[in-house]
């Protein structure tokens, strides 16, 4: 059985992404590692190299300004990479720029790749997730935030990236997979007030009209981390990749987890979900077998 590991990456280092510690995360369960550069601002591809592992094989693109609307432009330069695995890999795992596995779950999705090795029905392996927030303390409790995706696909080329890039579908069907007990640290909103604003203007143009870019560029230079629905306090330990970038943190950020913010319906859910474990009514980019 052999994985391949692939993500697409642009202008990391401008907007801070942790894809070092993205990419660093998966190299002990896979073979080899498609990296896709896209056409970088910035010293992102030096960035890439400086990670010594010769399973690394970075590749390049360009990105189609005309693909912005709905982040789609991030779909179609996750097929390309996914179109670079080795043919003979039996699967492929996808990871984005600001998320990563811990070290302790590298021996369980090894487990899953291989039980459903042979397994055809199943398309992909679900994991579950973490969203931080503001800072390395905090995570998403609600149902804003999705709490699984799926992560590793079969190395099947009809398999496609769906709309922003989220999770993957078969002719716009979505997929059969099994879950694992394995989790993506997600770490997209934990960066300085500063910072945040600063990508998310950057990161605005796959996803907004020219006038919409506008009203951001007019908007505060600080990000506002005070406005969310549920968060709660993150108790347990970080992967051993993200260490460093945790220890040169340089801001601080504390955040009121008793404040909730939620229509009569979704206060009733999130209570629902709270007592039973049970997410109901939730969207599942995907189907369970």
């Amino acid at each position: 059985m052999k994985i391949s590991g692939f993500t697409i990456i642009k202008n990391a280092v401008a907007n801070d992404y942790p894809v070092v510690e993205a990419i660093t995360s998966i190299l002990p369960v896979v073979d080899e590692m498609i990296v896709l550069v896209g056409d970088c601002s910035d010293d992102t591809e030096a960035l890439i190299r400086s990670i010594k592992s010769d399973k690394i094989k970075i590749h390049h693109s360009v990105w189609d300004p005309a693909l912005r609307k709905g982040g789609a432009v991030l779909a179609v330069e996750t097929d390309k990479a996914f179109n670079l695995v080795d043919p003979e890999s039996t699967w492929a795992f996808y990871i984005q720029s600001d998320e990563v596995v811990h070290e302790k779950y590298h021996q369980a999705i090894l487990d899953g790749c291989r039980a459903y090795e042979h397994d055809t029905r199943v398309q992909g392996l679900l994991f579950k997730y973490l969203h931080f927030f503001g800072t390395y303390d905090y995570v998403g409790d609600s149902r804003k935030w999705y709490s699984h995706e799926v992560r590793i696909i079969r190395n099947d080329k009809r398999i496609q990236s769906y709309k922003d890039a989220q999770g993957f579908r078969i002719n716009n069907n979505k997929i059969a997979v099994k879950s694992i007990d394995a989790c993506i640290y997600h770490y997209g909103w934990v960066k300085s007030p500063e910072q945040m604003i600063k990508k998310q203007k950057n990161s605005s143009v796959y996803w907004h009209s020219d006038e919409e870019i506008a009203g951001w560029l007019a908007s505060n230079d600080v990000f506002d981390f005070t406005q969310f629905d549920s968060l709660q306090k993150f108790t347990g330990t970080h992967p051993a990749v993200m260490q460093q970038r945790i220890a040169t943190k340089n801001w601080n950020l504390q955040l009121d987890v008793s404040k909730k913010k939620f229509s009569l319906k979704n206060k009733l859910l999130y209570i629902f979900e709270k007592l039973t474990g049970i997410r109901l009514f939730d969207f599942r980019n995907y189907r369970k077998i």
